[in-house]
């Protein structure tokens, strides 16, 4: 059985997410959704909030072979207690290269039963970034063609409140 991870903190989850995810379920038995619980980078979403807007988009597309779940600690750590083989990541452009391939090439020391594949983003998606949606969103811009419709409308209220 063919198990992949694709982590992230999804904070908020964009169409460039939805992309990678549709397309990475097609070659996998199950697609393990993994949210970071870490703060690093400030989310402004809870973990069980953006695992519940994750499960909104994954729900309204059918997609029958995903599971959602938060992980804290190791990737590797996460990755062998859901008994997956592959990690998915998905680049959007040289810049997310070298970042990656250093997180690859650690993961792959620490566990060589997991590789990690590398898709790159689809060309509508490759400048989309969370980071960047929930900037023109606090600016009152328009991010309708960025995330899904659900994911808009939590992310207008959580920045207005």
């Amino acid at each position: 059985m063919k198990v992949a991870i694709y982590p992230g903190t999804f904070d908020p989850i964009t169409n460039g997410h939805l992309d990678i995810i549709k397309r990475s379920s097609k070659f996998v038995d199950k697609l393990v959704i993994a949210v970071s619980e870490t703060n690093i980078k400030n989310n402004l979403f809870s973990a069980k909030e953006r695992i519940e807007m994750i499960n909104d988009v994954i729900n309204n597309e059918s997609i029958k072979n995903v599971e959602i779940s938060s992980f804290n600690g190791l990737l590797m750590n996460f990755a062998t207690e859901k008994k997956a083989n592959i990690v998915i990541r998905g680049l959007r452009a040289v810049s997310d290269f070298e970042y990656e391939f250093q997180m690859a090439g650690m993961n792959y020391k620490i566990n060589t039963d997991i590789e990690t594949i590398f898709l790159m983003a689809s060309d509508k998606f490759q400048l989309i970034s969370s980071k960047l949606i929930k900037e023109i969103a606090s600016l009152k811009g328009n991010i309708s063609q960025f995330v899904p419709k659900t994911v808009e409308e939590k992310l207008i209220k959580k920045i207005n409140n």
